[in-house]
């Protein structure tokens, strides 16, 4: 077993392009023990992770006897219950819990949601100080803006949104074992919550996802009502924890270069691209969910053995120099790019259209209403929580800069070398 990399730490989430060259010059695919998941295989290139993905007939989400690959044999029936999802599914049965879904994230239906996202972005704009200055980014406006989006998808009640915040905030404390236990009591709260609003959907009717799920079921759809509070689950908790660490990643990389930040406020119809190029850099979704291996393989030379779990590592895949021209570097005019921030095959991410305009939305909001945004601490003073799997950012103080502030000459340089090689 190669050395062990950890996956939770400070110095790995400050700089993983570095962690992760380190891995990659150890094999293709590299054996290492993570957080919660115990022994498993990782890839540290892009086509092993590509194979991992889209193979389910060797890499597979499930044994024979259906036990998902992430789960211990410690953890309780609740877990298991909200992990049987979509997510966690080979075919069929994945195809018959997405199809049920999938109409409502068509892109057509997401592009028509458009400006009731930039109205709700533009809105917690508006409201980003009004607790005080400095204001933390990622509680006051990165994690309320997707949350808010899923919940009227969903047709949640909007009055409910500090649960939802609170629920995010237990889930981004998951780190260990210990956390773990915690998080079940949160886990239980959101359960009966959703149930709640099942049967209430089921009672009055209603708009919204929710509301749909409940006449699939009355139509004899093939779905359980386990499976139905464990897609609202997955929907609710995917469709804004993953977002919410995109949009304030993307947020302190343009702070920490004011001028790739006017490069952009120079024309916003370069927000798209350059939502492309922050979902490669910062890879909010660093692994993908374990697998087993079905059979003896070879994957890129390396041979794992029946039984083996792997887990496709879309953060190497996303820093691969033999994909990406330097990697290392953050380029708003990339292309191609071939980011694998979404995955790949059977499992491509529902929601990238989703989450593609609320970046957007949230970035152009943002610095349209506050052109002299600025960190409230060096770069350094930042934190990553050390949960393994995501990166997120524990806070983000921001304070609207005076027109007299300048950087330090070090922080300019940098600036200026990131706009040169980005123009």
């Amino acid at each position: 077993m190669a050395p062990r990399l950890d996956f939770t730490s400070e110095a790995f989430f400050r700089d993983p392009p570095r962690a992760i060259a380190a891995l990659r010059a150890q094999g293709p695919v590299v054996a290492t023990r993570f957080p919660l998941v115990g022994d498993v295989w990782i890839t540290t290139t892009h086509d092993a992770t590509a194979q991992v993905l889209k193979d389910s007939t060797i890499f597979t989400l499930r044994k024979g006897d259906g036990d998902l690959a992430g789960l211990r044999w410690w953890m309780p029936a609740l877990v298991r219950t909200i992990a049987n999802n979509m997510l966690t599914m080979d075919e069929p049965d994945h195809t018959r819990l997405r199809s049920i879904v999938d109409e409502a994230f068509r892109r057509r239906a997401i592009v028509a949601m458009e400006p009731r996202i930039r109205a709700i972005a533009d809105g917690l704009a508006d409201e980003l100080f009004a607790k005080g200055s400095p204001a933390d980014l990622v509680q006051n406006y990165a994690r309320i803006l997707p949350l808010s989006v899923i919940s009227e998808l969903l047709g949640l009640p909007m009055a409910d949104r500090p649960r939802f915040i609170a629920w995010a905030n237990a889930m981004s404390s998951l780190t260990n074992v210990a956390s773990f236990f915690r998080l079940l009591f949160a886990f239980r709260k959101m359960r009966t919550y959703l149930q709640e609003q099942l049967q209430l959907a089921r009672e009055r009717g209603g708009e919204g996802l929710i509301a749909e799920l409940v006449q699939v079921e009355r139509e004899g759809g093939q779905i359980t009502p386990d499976e139905m509070v464990s897609m609202v689950f997955l929907l609710l908790a995917a469709g804004s924890e993953t977002t919410t660490h995109l949009i304030s990643g993307s947020v302190y990389e343009l702070l920490r270069n004011p001028r790739l930040r006017d490069w952009m406020e120079q024309d916003w119809s370069r927000a798209a691209l350059a939502v492309e190029e922050f979902l490669r850099f910062v890879s909010p979704v660093q692994f993908s969910k374990p697998r087993y291996v079905r059979r003896d393989v070879e994957l890129e030379g390396v041979p794992l053995k029946k039984g083996d779990r792997v887990m496709a590592m879309l953060a190497a895949a996303n820093m691969d120099p033999a994909v990406h021209e330097q990697p290392e570097r953050l380029d708003l005019e990339r292309k191609p790019n071939r980011h694998m921030s979404f995955g790949t095959g059977i499992h491509f991410c529902l929601g990238h259209q989703l989450a593609r305009i609320e970046a957007a939305c949230a970035l152009e909001a943002l610095f349209t209403r506050w052109p002299r945004l600025g960190l409230a601490v060096d770069p350094s003073h930042i934190h990553w929580r050390n949960r393994p799997g995501i990166r997120m950012i524990a806070k983000l103080p921001v304070v609207v800069e005076s027109s007299g502030t300048h950087m330090t000459g070090a922080a300019s340089a940098t600036a200026d070398r990131s706009l040169a090689r980005a123009s």
